[in-house]
């Protein structure tokens, strides 16, 4: 065991040598000098805008919520990079739906902690889409959710019930942090706490872990999203992932192959799903008439090189 012990030692030298990127500071290992990767704590400020609100940040505990969450998603380098080309896609869609609601741009970044910008994303909790609505909870929203559609998963319709919950919840709270908290939290705890606690901002409470990082991690979303170069992340247009233009057509009947179904449109039943990811089965009973909007990628739209490089936010680029 010993010597096993022993000769794990170098190896771990080698790796560590092997991985630094540049030669930020050095040490001696036996007969080797180890160079170490240059990492750099971000800027923290005093105060920044959310939701059309200054926070202030000089506060110890603000300060330090908001440093761990800036620094985690700082060195967090492959998922925050994904998140970036995923909001080019995906912004340009859901914007405009909280415009119409009058709902700050800046709760697209509560959208980013949830999934990720993840369409297919799903909790262990079973809640899903980009909005991450429980099952249970969806329908009081306006959302279907059966074996055969999930509204969960549409873009457009998941967006604007979201929407819904943050004017309901600004109603009651009157401050974007609590409607924040209580979109993971729960309005019952949240408005239970605020009122046990005897404070009026979820920025005041003490909650368990998870919800009191929460807002201080869509915090840190749209402060390195308005600025990426400046933490390190560099893309060019043709990175980012391109937003499709999209025919529709009314389904008000039953389908009785969806695969069928996209091939008489020159889609496979893959795409039609990527454009549509509330289509949960290969059939649609439909037994009440519904009608369900499918879109259809207009043509030259399946391949990149007609979708042009369009750009939601020039900061994102160099």
């Amino acid at each position: 065991m010993t010597n096993k012990k022993n000769k794990i030692i170098p190896v771990i030298a080698l790796t560590v040598c092997a991985l630094a990127l540049t030669a930020g500071a050095a040490c001696e290992s036996g007969d080797r000098t180890l160079s170490f990767a240059t990492v750099v704590n971000p800027d923290i400020p005093s105060k920044m805008q959310l939701c059309g609100q200054e926070i202030d940040l000089n506060r110890t505990d603000m300060w330090e919520r908001f440093d761990r969450e800036l620094t985690s998603m700082a060195y967090t380098h492959g998922n925050t990079m994904l998140l970036l080309k995923r909001a080019n896609k995906y912004f340009p869609r859901m914007a405009p739906i909280l415009k119409a609601h009058n709902i700050p741009h800046d709760m697209l970044y509560l959208a980013c902690i949830e999934s990720n910008l993840d369409q297919r994303a799903v909790s262990p909790a079973k809640a899903a889409g980009v909005w991450q609505f429980m099952p249970s909870t969806a329908p009081s929203y306006g959302l279907e959710v059966s074996d055969e559609v999930d509204e969960r998963y549409n873009l457009e319709k998941a967006t604007a019930a979201a929407c819904k919950y943050f004017r309901q919840a600004y109603s009651k709270y009157g401050n974007w942090e609590s409607v924040m908290a209580s979109y993971n939290g729960g309005q019952g705890r949240i408005s239970r706490e605020l009122s046990d606690q005897d404070v009026d901002s979820s920025f005041d409470l003490y909650l368990v872990s998870e919800t009191t990082r929460y807002v201080f991690r869509v915090m840190a979303a749209k402060t390195i999203m308005e600025q990426p170069r400046a933490f390190g992340f560099t893309l060019s247009p043709e990175h980012l992932y391109q937003p499709v233009e999209y025919d529709k057509e009314d389904v008000s009947g039953p389908v009785a192959s969806w695969p069928e179904w996209a091939k008489a449109r020159g889609l496979t039943y893959a795409q039609l799903v990527e454009a549509n990811p509330w289509i949960r089965a290969k059939k649609l009973t439909n037994p009440k008439g519904k009608t369900y909007t499918v879109l259809l990628p207009k043509k030259g739209q399946l391949h990149r090189d007609n979708l042009g490089q369009k750009v939601y936010n020039k900061a994102w680029v160099e």
